[in-house]
């Protein structure tokens, strides 16, 4: 039997592609739950899904989002090929990016983090791994910046929503 690729909503805000699966995914897929992901696993994988929830949130009380709300609006991918989905694609990591073929990609960097890209007509979000060393809290600001400019806060949840600063 082969492992799982995809792990939250059938129609995520945001997909978030990584190279590597959690222990415990077969049971996470049915119900997914972030606060169970991380109990079962080590604190790499509360780093990431506290990174997803951070730039996600519609609201600045990000951890509720995270443990009540983020699989209901979010996505994990272990498959090297983008899903079919109308939301935002998010790509963690340069290694993990060689995994994809991907036309046309027309990603820019963002001037006040180069280290992150975006791609706003195919909304592809690049940058280093999810991981606080290389994501700190004013990157993740850069990036919620950027992800408002591109209307991402206002089209998440099918209402009108502010991103407000991470804290």
């Amino acid at each position: 039997m082969s492992e799982p690729d995809y792990l939250g909503s059938p129609r995520p805000a945001l997909t978030l592609y990584l190279p590597h699966r959690p222990q415990g995914l077969d049971e996470l897929v049915a119900a997914p739950d972030a606060r169970r992901l991380v109990e079962n696993n080590s604190n790499h994988w509360r780093k990431i899904v506290t990174l997803l929830a951070k730039i996600v949130s519609p609201q600045a009380e990000w951890r509720s989002f995270r443990d009540d709300a983020l699989f209901a609006h979010t996505a994990l991918c272990f498959a090297p090929r983008l899903e079919d989905a109308s939301g935002w694609h998010w790509i963690g990591g340069k290694d993990n990016l060689q995994r994809f073929t991907i036309e046309d990609l027309n990603a820019k960097a963002l001037k006040s983090a180069p280290e992150v890209a975006l791609d706003i007509e195919k909304r592809v979000l690049l940058t280093p791994y999810p991981d606080y060393r290389q994501l700190s809290n004013a990157t993740v600001a850069e990036i919620r910046n950027a992800l408002e400019r591109a209307g991402f806060y206002r089209r998440n949840q099918g209402r009108p929503v502010r991103a407000v600063p991470v804290r």
